[in-house]
């Protein structure tokens, strides 16, 4: 859809442009509008078209070798991005998707050919844009981190979830052993030795031996106990799963840093190796003229 003059209005990357300029761009500058969620293009995707966001937010994002979502920039009004397919003709490096309504302008490579003509100041705008991408996109190598398991699972956790751990949990400690100790002590010393014995029925107590309504509470507990405890089980189990998803996360970034050592250590030596042939050149030189 073609662009009007008035869309240019109020984006640095066109006020440098006289009006004269800004109405012979936007009358081949297309304008694109896209619905929240929607996808402009993804990963490995040919790529000919730079965007500029004139209203809205875009999200940049890649997913690396362990399929981890790993967010690069969001890309809002008056900011660019797709420079990169757009100079090398390229695939596309990352996908981007509208978190809201976005109102997108789009230049192709003879858009800006034709906006570096009339402005030439604009490519060094570009190249700014791109040195920033860049050192955002170092920021996040440098403080990107593996992701806590604890962290990770403790935010999915439901109320019932979280009771049945602690009860599980309360089921396998000391107290919860002399509370059963003491609770089953006197509920047999009141059945058998306290309380007095019925004329009627001549038994003691209100559950004599062998303490049925006890047996069927203990059972009833049994069964409770049994399945809190397999459903603390089943939230260990998924944290397990969680953990060790992370521990292959970990590996394979240890992996990579590991290919970098390696890397930058036979670079290393190359160099060594170059300034050692110099250096014995330089002294065969030296002796060579000594000599003479």
């Amino acid at each position: 859809m073609p662009c009007d003059v008035e869309m240019l209005a109020g984006i640095d990357f066109f006020d440098m442009l006289d009006e004269g300029d800004r109405i012979a761009l936007a009358s081949v500058i297309d304008y694109e509008k896209l619905e929240a969620g929607h996808v402009l293009f993804q990963t490995g995707e040919p790529g000919d078209s730079l965007y500029i966001v004139r209203n809205g937010e875009i999200e940049l994002y890649i997913k690396d070798t362990a399929g981890q979502k790993i967010v690069l920039n969001i890309v809002r009004r008056g900011e660019m991005f797709g420079e990169l397919s757009l100079l090398d003709s390229g695939p596309r490096s990352a996908t981007a998707i509208a978190l809201m309504e976005t109102e997108l302008l789009i230049l192709d490579r003879d858009d800006l050919l034709l906006l570096f003509q009339k402005k030439p100041d604009a490519a060094l705008h570009m190249l700014a844009a791109m040195s920033g991408m860049t050192r955002k996109a170092d920021q996040l190598l440098r403080t990107r981190v593996s992701r806590n398991v604890n962290e990770e699972v403790q935010a999915k956790f439901t109320v019932i979830e979280r009771i049945a751990d602690w009860i599980a949990w309360f089921s396998g400690s000391m107290p919860f052993l002399l509370i059963n100790l003491i609770w089953f002590g006197t509920w047999i010393a009141l059945n058998t030795i306290i309380l007095p014995v019925d004329p009627v029925t001549n038994e003691r107590g209100f559950d004599p031996f062998p303490f049925g309504l006890l047996t069927m509470i203990v059972s009833l507990e049994a069964i409770f106990l049994s399945c809190f405890v397999l459903i603390s089980q089943n939230r260990q189990t998924e944290k397990d799963r969680v953990r060790s998803d992370i521990e292959y996360d970990v590996n394979i970034k240890a992996e990579l840093e590991v290919a970098h050592l390696h890397e930058k250590t036979d670079r290393m030596y190359e160099e060594m190796l170059a300034r050692f042939t110099k250096l014995e050149k330089n002294l065969a030189r030296t002796a060579q003229t000594e000599k003479v």
